[in-house]
This record gives C-alpha cells, structure tokens and sequence, in this order.
C-alpha cells in the first residue's frame, strides 16, 4: 500500500524518475554511410531535448544509460572517440546545465576512467550540486549487476567493522547503499534502437518500472516520441503487486482525504 500511496502523491500520470537505454548510434551513422563516432555526437541532440523538456515538466530525475560496463569491449578506436565525447560533452554543456538549475552526477565505476575524465566530473559535479531542479544521472561505465555488488561489499565492509549488524540490513538500507540511492524507483524506462531488453540497466531500480520500447534509433528520438513514451506511462496502472480493486479502492480514500 505504501508504494500506491508514494506515487500517488506526485502529479497525475508524470514519472518522478525516469531512465533511458540510448540506443541505435552506430546504426544510424552506418545507415548514412558515417563513423560510429558520428553517430554518437548526433545523439547529444535528443540528450538535450531530454533534459529540457524533463525540467519543463517537472520530472524529478532523469538517468541516461551513455557506457555500460560491456561496452569496455568494443573497439579501441570507439571507446577512445567516446570518452573524448564525454570530455567533450562534460565541458559544453555544464554552464547551461548548472544556469537550468540541473544537478549532473555520474554514476559507474569511475575507476576505469582516465585520470582526466575523472577530474572533469569532479568538477562538473561539485559546480551543480547545490542545483534543486532536475536531477541528471548519467551511466558510464556502469553495470546494474557491478551496482549491486558495490553495494553488498559495502555494506558487507561495515558487518565486519562492527557498524553493521547483518539481521539490521534490509530492501531501504541496501537500496541506500546502491549508486542512486537517493532518488526514488525508475517509474519509466524508455529505451530506443528496437532492442527489448534491459541490458544489465539499473537492476534494482527498474523492479516495478513500465517498459516502453522505440524502434527509433537514438539520434532520431525527438519530441512526438518522447511525448508518446509519457502518454504510454500515463495510460498505465500500476499495481506493485496489487489488485486492480485495491489500487482504485486506494485512490478513492485518497480522493476523499483531499
């Protein structure tokens, strides 16, 4: 009942949180005859355009799926080209984000990254973390799996500190211990390039989301699909495991509160 409720308070049909598999770069530039780099600075577009229209709608927070932990074993050439893509990208695009009120943070393993790249994130995070509007997070280098392993050593590390007894570890305290845990559950998952899967995206944090598949490729997703995506999410009910009765019963009573 707690998590009806716990939705329920934010506005009709809108998603706190919503995360995204940006997918189908490489084959929209193959399919113009580009570089797979190409098509991965052509979907610097759609970001954008996601990130706006989260903050004009009011959504919580928004968390993009960028490098997988996987992706460390694609060509040499393309994993360079995209990490200076995100050097790149973190500089371009920090002073609008921080004059939008937007929060950046990177989540993933960081100690894969180059020195430099770390640096720059530090940066980039220190200069928007007292934002209060959109909270961006960006994947890179990032496993759900690896997530949740970090946190079971964590918290593991603190058992065995004494700080932690095992009995007191429970989903909140474990869910805290994840690389988002301070933001609320994945309400939303969108993911383009016509895959249908999860591909190892926020394990944890997709456990009750509504699944929406594009077969856009992401340098193609632009604002119609995106508002298609909200409509579909919109036209959901989402039970978390009750039945359709209680969930209206629910809404009633709250209905009635107000």
């Amino acid at each position: 009942m707690a998590r009806a409720e716990s939705h329920n308070a934010m506005p009709a049909g809108l998603p706190r949180h919503i995360a995204i598999t940006m997918d189908g770069n490489g084959r929209w530039a193959a399919a113009r005859g580009l570089s797979r780099s190409s098509g991965h600075k052509a979907g610097l577009t759609p970001v954008r355009l996601c990130v706006e229209e989260c903050t004009r709608l009011g959504v919580e927070a928004l968390t993009l799926f960028a490098f997988s932990s996987e992706n460390w074993s694609r060509p040499a050439d393309e994993v360079a080209s995209l990490m200076g893509l995100f050097l790149s990208a973190i500089d371009g695009e920090v002073d609008e984000l921080d004059r939008k009120g937007v929060r950046l943070r990177i989540i993933g393993n960081r100690q894969a990254l180059s020195v430099r790249l770390q640096a720059q994130i530090g940066a980039a995070e220190r200069r928007t973390a007292a934002n209060s509007g959109l909270k961006l997070q960006i994947a890179v280098s990032y496993g759900g799996r690896w997530d949740i392993v970090q946190a079971a050593r964590k918290l593991a590390a603190q058992c065995a500190s004494g700080e932690l007894q095992p009995a007191q570890i429970d989903e909140r305290r474990f869910a805290a211990a994840l690389e988002l845990g301070d933001l609320a559950d994945s309400d939303l998952l969108i993911r383009t390039g016509g895959e249908r899967r999860i591909s190892n995206f926020l394990l944890w944090h997709l456990a009750y989301a509504e699944l929406y598949f594009s077969d856009r490729l992401w340098p193609d997703f632009d604002l119609a699909e995106f508002t298609r995506a909200l409509e579909f999410f919109a036209g959901r009910e989402r039970r978390f495991g009750l039945t359709g009765g209680q969930v209206h019963s629910a809404e009633r009573e709250q209905g009635l509160q107000r």
